[in-house]
């Protein structure tokens, strides 16, 4: 009897052993996990859409990543600058971090080449995706990569109806835009056939920088052969110098502009369609929070941001327009 007992004592003393070290090693894992502290590379490489960072930022703290504890931001800016941005892209590969998230169209497309051969996740958003080989598919989009889709063709359209909406007589809208820019194809391809049916004629005019901009001004343009400036979904027109070379045109001939919502100096437009940064970098970030629990990024499906209509009734009225209410009505924000 005396064995049994004894048996019995050693069996529940390695049981209550075996128990701690079970418990032990929960402890262990879960400050493991505590302590994860992730390094995010952020790229932002144009002005306007330099709201989506503090979305980003601001999500991933509600997702219970506090900067300065346990997640880590090198946050770097560009305008439209492709040289500082490879370097900026390879400085966060050689750091190393955990996820690189990037904007828009251009910085994303060079993100993916550099990352090529790590395990980096990229994310991007505010970048187009038809025609410019950025993922796969929207449900899988491959590789180590998802992001926020940049709905530039829908936008496109939509910028385009507004524009007529507001100055119905207009029948010549000129549009300068980025040579070469991967995501104009498929705007023009939509533009084109909606200007016909409108009985609208497009000036296409393709730039370099603002200079060129400047140069095709004076030599190519009749400011009485232009009813409307049109801003499509792009980098250039929206970069500060460019801007302030389209701006200073129409002011001087009182020549609405319409697409995107600027104000630079002066000079400023009539009314913009694109997305809300601050929102769109929200929804980055609930990306970002699926690939740290282990979803690979690859298989995380590509979301699509939504359009953001934002209308200057103020800077309508200084050029004698009318904005009627049902476009009113159908306005994000208005600025009086």
């Amino acid at each position: 009897m005396d064995n049994k007992r004894k048996i019995i004592n050693i069996f529940k003393n390695n049981r209550m052993i075996l128990l701690g070290i079970i418990f032990i090693t929960i402890i262990i894992n879960s400050c493991t996990i505590k302590s994860k502290v992730y390094h995010v590379g952020i790229l932002s490489g144009l002005d306007y859409f330099a709201k989506t960072a503090d979305g980003f930022k601001a999500k991933m703290t509600e997702l219970g990543y506090i900067e300065g504890k346990n997640i880590f931001y090198d946050l770097q800016k560009t305008q439209f600058n492709p040289s500082a941005e490879q370097e900026i892209l390879k400085k966060f590969v050689a750091d190393k971090v955990d996820l690189i998230f990037t904007f828009p169209t251009e910085v994303s497309l060079e993100a993916k080449t550099i990352i090529e051969g790590t395990k980096i996740p990229l994310i991007f958003s505010n970048a187009n995706i038809e025609g410019v080989n950025l993922i796969k598919t929207i449900p899988e989009p491959g590789g180590n990569i998802t992001g926020v889709r940049y709905p530039g063709p829908d936008i496109a359209i939509k910028r385009f109806e507004i524009l007529h909406d507001i100055v119905p007589n207009a029948k010549r809208f000129l549009i300068f835009y980025q040579r070469g820019y991967p995501i104009i194809p498929s705007q023009l391809d939509l533009l084109r056939p909606a200007a016909v049916s409108a009985g609208i004629t497009l000036i296409e005019e393709p730039a370099d920088n603002a200079n060129e901009i400047q140069d095709i001004i004076q030599k190519k343009i009749k400011a009485n052969n232009i009813d409307a400036i049109l801003i499509i979904p792009e980098s250039l027109s929206v970069e500060s110098n460019a801007f302030m070379v389209i701006g200073k045109f129409a002011a001087l001939h009182k020549i609405p502009i319409g697409g995107a919502l600027m104000s630079l100096g002066n000079y400023e437009t009539i009314f913009g369609v694109s997305t809300n940064q601050f929102a769109v970098g929200k929804q980055a970030a609930i990306l970002a929070n699926k690939i740290f629990k282990g979803t690979p990024a690859g298989k995380i499906m590509v979301v699509s941001a939504e359009s953001y209509i934002q209308i200057n009734y103020r800077a309508a009225q200084k050029l004698g327009l009318k904005i009627n209410d049902s476009l009113l009505s159908m306005a994000d924000e208005i600025i009086r």
